[in-house]
């Protein structure tokens, strides 16, 4: 639904004209994957698919939120916010109402009609992307809130951490607020630095969702991290983070063989991606390109965290003219991988997907070509 669609949508809900539109992107890591937990490195990018909220103030303390993709509307007071059990959707909203109150901003009620093309479940983030369009519609609303956009990402991500009860990083909040039009955006997870590196013109993402159900990822996620710090502790260090390449081959041989490969990937992938940014800062595409593949490779075989649904796809677009890299992304056993592609090959590799992707696997892809989009903002009607 455009913008137009979703103001008649919320004057046939609400009996009024919308004062105001806001909107947050999804987002892809483009390379830096478990690297987050070990306080290291990630390049993630902001994607043209973004949670919209069209809405209007009100002057009782009270949201209403409509939802277009579940057809589902609720309310609540912002003197008594509690988690809900139907709607859960709206516990993304609620814990960003929270959180801002508890951060000690006086928040002004507003009806909203929401709506999102970013993909739920496939790993590009809406989770994040509701939370910081959440917070735009509360300023746009209305409320004073004095954040930028570093302090606005941490928010939305202890709404998350905290109401809704996931663990997740600060790297998807961080893009959904920071994203530029036309760059990444390279995140130090440990200082929380950041920098805008721009992306080569004349390729696309290729965003492929294998359709497979990420059922071990969860499990998987926290055995990897506890190996991880295992790992760290045995090599002295606070976190892999802290250990180099050099140094890592140095004592490699006092890890057992399978912590050893767990922290080998993570070692690795780190200076990869301070490698994948400078590729990006000299326009070398070749070399950002062979930097993903790398790490997809690294990903299945010493991580242990891919699938064959993931490699299918990989396999695919490695084996067309015109793709420099590809890998999965995310947390992986399931959701997306991406593909680094010539603007005129988008075609051939899309064809080659969703030919060859359901012969190999017995699923349906969904594909989705991808340019770096700007991060969250509000605007009047």
């Amino acid at each position: 639904m455009n913008v137009t669609e979703l103001v008649a949508h919320f004057a046939q809900t609400f009996g009024r004209q919308p004062a105001f539109v806001a909107r947050a992107p999804g987002r892809v890591n483009l390379i830096g994957e478990h690297t987050d937990y070990n306080d290291g490195f990630v390049l993630p990018m902001a994607i043209d698919r973004d949670v919209t909220i069209v809405g209007a103030p009100r002057d009782d303390r009270v949201v209403r939120l409509r939802s277009a993709n579940f057809d589902d509307e609720v309310g609540f007071s912002l003197d008594r916010i509690a988690k809900a059990s139907d709607g859960a959707w709206s516990n993304y909203a609620r814990g960003v109402a929270d959180v801002l109150q508890q951060a000690g901003f006086d928040l002004r009620g507003f009806d909203g009609v929401i709506y999102g093309d970013v993909p739920i479940g496939s790993g590009l983030s809406s989770s994040a992307a509701i939370e910081m369009a959440t917070l735009m519609a509360f300023a746009a609303a209305g409320s004073p809130l004095t954040l930028d956009g570093a302090q606005a990402a941490r928010l939305a991500q202890r709404a998350e951490n905290q109401f809704v009860g996931v663990n997740c990083g600060i790297m998807d909040q961080f893009i959904s607020s920071l994203g530029k039009a036309g760059h990444a955006l390279f995140i130090d997870c440990r200082s929380l630095a950041y920098e805008l590196t721009p992306m080569p013109a004349g390729v696309t993402v290729l965003v492929v969702d294998t359709s497979a159900p990420r059922s071990l990822a969860a499990s998987a996620y926290n055995e990897r991290r506890a190996q991880c710090e295992q790992a760290a502790r045995m090599l002295g260090a606070p976190a892999l983070r802290d250990v180099s390449v050099e140094a890592f081959e140095q004592r490699r041989s006092e890890l057992p063989d399978l912590i050893a490969r767990r922290a080998a990937h993570v070692v690795y992938e780190n200076q990869r991606v301070l490698d994948a940014v400078a590729a990006l800062r000299a326009n070398d595409v070749r070399t950002f390109g062979r930097l993903m593949n790398e790490s997809h490779d690294s990903l299945r075989d010493l991580y242990e965290v891919s699938s064959k649904e993931l490699d299918a796809v990989v396999e695919i677009a490695r084996s067309i003219n015109g793709v420099y890299g590809a890998r999965m992304t995310g947390a992986g056993f399931g959701g997306c991988a991406i593909a680094l592609v010539d603007d005129d090959q988008v075609g051939a590799l899309t064809q080659a997907v969703a030919q060859e992707y359901p012969r190999r696997t017995g699923r349906q892809p969904k594909v989705y070509a991808c340019v770096a989009s700007d991060g969250a903002s509000w605007r009047a009607l």
